[in-house]
């Protein structure tokens, strides 16, 4: 039989949003690759997705539903059909709402996928309809979102290529190498053509690696280094004045509050040199145009939301917004919004029920949420066990026994291990959907490629048998992804100029169309969505929601204590960091065989100085830990991290863990505090006070 092309788009949570192909010969994928017709992806992908077909084919993949018939955690599965799986859903779902009322079901979903119908109307409509608890959804970017809503009314970034006009580029936070490596053929051309590449990071990335200067600061004090530069820039008379005082709301309550920031008191933050925050600051200010990129690891702490409005004061000192090549690379998220009403259809929904943020997922099932409290919990598209903050408390309130939990899952992960239902999911070549991309402006259409492997379903088909089993009727709960696609993308069209002439016709015959916009350039026209229509240096919304309404800056520290059993509790405590992994996309992948080989086994960086304090050499098994919880990680000793300051890639998945003594294994995440950030409930990864110890 002849070999099929079938066009898709990665569904996985990375900006650059990439086009592939998938060979389909007898219903079987044969072969995987880049599409080179596709405008960001040009014809190459990431070390994560090249071997997508190890994924989909996996030996270990779920294809048929599964009951648990021994205590939680113990791996004992019975085989059932879908049918009796779902019966007994709506069986325990009735009895919990009549004793407890639907808010007792909580949905919990991340990005496993990021398609507009398998994961944004798949965690909406439904659970809408239900009348279930609403997941304040704030694991990732929260804070940073906010700042910048906040700040410039709307996320709006340069293009790629705009990087190639850029005199100077700020990575800050952010290691495109790993996490946006279609970036970064732009970037190097910028180089060729002259411009300069800081990268500001506590950890010597692969970005750091080819960037002209890496400066290292202490985590979480990266609004202290930005006012400090801000501080310099007006000091020294190389702000613009006149652009400030057109554009902007709050310039002289920002100055005032720049005195509070001299480089000296900014080095004794950052533990960076007060010369190296000078000369940054100089050669800022002075170069036109210049950008400044960042993502969401420096805002994962708890003063994470200021830190970023303090980075966006930088291009509006420098009158650096609306050039090409400057201003802020963030998200292009706000280009287009799609339309609310037509993907959650709340307007014929029960009043939304209350919102659990998903960060203190353990604490909620284990009491913090009350009246009612959670009596059944629904995972997909996320696997909390591994990936959210103080994973053993959440594997402490997934062990109890009158929490239903069911898990929509390709593997049993680790939070399947605690399910008492588990359904097997399909991949991305097995579902349709539609993506819109938070580095790029392309919509991508996601073709099917192949058939569901065994009985395995979509998110979206999953959300349609629900409804239908707890006798919901609504003709939009059980629409087809195309139905759900066109009706969402008609709806959006009709007040977003940018998706004119864009057709889910069209879409599926050309699978990636650019969104139409006059410029591409964001603020040309120094119109901000804000208020007042400016750069809102000072932000009247955040004083009545009782915030700073000016950028600042306040100590991120964890409060943590050591474990009560360590053996020298007075013993200096260092901050661990979690940046992501370059083979796994947070605990996507991170169960393939050639990718963990590729990543190593689990590992945590540290400074030679503060290896040598503890009599710690390379190579050596240690335990990281504090009063939260502990962990087992291999030593690499190295100066690429800064004094004080650990690091270790996140991801991992706790059953795989290489040094459990038959514990179940642990993560990195085992340590991390579940508190929340200074800004819309934000998560706190990077704010982790930790010891070390030799195993």
């Amino acid at each position: 039989m002849s070999i099929q092309k079938v066009y898709g788009a990665c569904p996985h949570d990375c900006p650059d949003t990439c086009g592939f192909i998938t060979e389909v010969q007898d219903g079987r994928a044969v072969n995987f690759y880049a599409n080179p017709e596709h405008p960001i992806t040009e014809g190459w992908l990431c070390a994560k997705v090249r071997p997508y077909l190890d994924h989909v084919y996996h030996p270990d993949r779920l294809k048929y539903p599964l009951r648990r018939v021994g205590p939680k955690g113990s791996g004992q599965w019975a085989r059932i059909s879908w049918d009796e799986a779902l019966a007994e859903i709506g069986e325990r779902w009735r009895g919990i709402i009549d004793q407890y009322g639907a808010a007792a079901i909580l949905p919990y979903s991340y990005s496993g996928t990021l398609g507009l119908v398998q994961m944004l109307v798949s965690s909406g409509r439904f659970w809408q309809r239900l009348g279930a608890s609403q997941l304040e959804r704030s694991i990732c970017g929260a804070a940073a979102e906010y700042a910048v809503n906040m700040t410039l009314g709307v996320r709006h970034s340069p293009l790629y290529d705009h990087v190639e006009d850029s005199q100077l580029v700020i990575i800050w936070g952010h290691n495109p190498v790993s996490t946006a490596p279609h970036f970064m053929p732009h970037l190097k051309a910028a180089q060729r053509n002259g411009c300069r590449v800081v990268v500001i990071d506590p950890r010597r990335t692969r970005t750091a690696r080819g960037a002209d200067l890496h400066l290292a600061p202490l985590p979480g004090t990266d609004g202290a280094l930005a006012l400090g530069m801000a501080h310099v820039i007006v000091t020294e008379g190389l702000h613009d004045e006149a652009w400030l005082t057109a554009n902007t709301v709050g310039w002289p309550q920002l100055r005032e509050r720049l005195d509070e920031y001299p480089p000296e008191r900014a080095a004794a933050i950052t533990g960076l040199p007060a010369l190296d925050i000078i000369e940054l600051a100089r050669n800022y200010a002075t170069s036109r145009p210049a950008l400044i990129k960042i993502a969401d690891g420096l805002q994962r702490n708890r003063t994470g939301g200021q830190n970023v409005r303090a980075i966006c004061t930088l291009p509006a000192l420098t009158g650096q917004y609306g050039l090409r090549g400057g201003g802020l690379g963030y998200s292009t998220s706000g280009y287009v919004m799609w339309d609310g009403r037509a993907l959650l259809h709340w307007d014929e929904c029960p009043p939304a029920a209350r919102s659990v943020n998903m960060n203190r997922l353990g604490a909620a099932l284990l009491g913090e949420v009350t009246d009612p409290p959670i009596m059944s919990l629904f995972v997909f598209g996320a696997n909390p066990a591994a990936i959210s903050p103080n994973a053993g408390k959440i594997v402490e309130g997934l062990k109890r026994d009158d929490l239903f939990t069911v898990v929509h899952e390709l593997f049993m992960t680790d939070t399947a291990d605690y399910a008492d239902l588990v359904l097997p999911a399909t991949s991305q070549l097995e579902q349709v959907d539609l993506h819109k991309s938070y580095g790029h402006t392309w919509l991508t259409y996601n073709h099917q490629a192949i058939p569901p492997l065994g009985e395995s379903k979509s998110n979206w088909d999953v959300m349609s048998l629900l409804a239908k089993t707890m006798s919901f009727t609504e003709p939009w709960l059980h629409h087809s992804a195309d139905e759900v696609i066109d009706e969402v993308l008609t709806a959006t069209t009709a007040h977003h100029p940018a998706l004119q002439g864009i057709t889910l016709e069209k879409l599926k015959n050309q699978p990636t169309l650019p969104l139409t916009m006059d410029n591409h350039v964001p603020f040309a026209d120094l119109r901000f969505r804000t208020p007042s229509g400016k750069v809102e240096l000072y932000s009247a919304s955040m004083a009545k929601q009782g915030l700073d309404p000016l950028p600042g800056w306040s100590d991120p520290s964890d409060d943590a204590a050591p474990p009560e059993d360590h053996p020298q509790p007075d013993s200096r405590p260092l901050n661990l960091i979690t940046a992501a992994a370059h083979h796994f996309v947070t605990s996507s992948m991170a169960n393939q065989d050639s990718l963990i080989w590729r990543e190593g086994p689990p590992f945590v960086e540290i400074h030679p100085t503060d290896a040598a304090d503890r009599g710690i050499v390379d190579g050596d098994v240690v335990i990281v830990e504090n009063e939260r919880g502990w962990c087992k990680l291999k030593v690499v000793v190295t100066d690429a991290i800064r004094p004080g300051v650990l690091a270790s890639p996140k991801g991992r998945w706790a059953k795989l863990d290489p040094f459990q003594n038959g514990d179940g294994g642990r993560n990195v995440n085992w340590t991390v505090s579940d508190a929340l950030g200074d800004m819309a409930g934000q998560s706190t990864f990077h704010s982790n006070r930790v010891w070390v110890r030799k195993s």
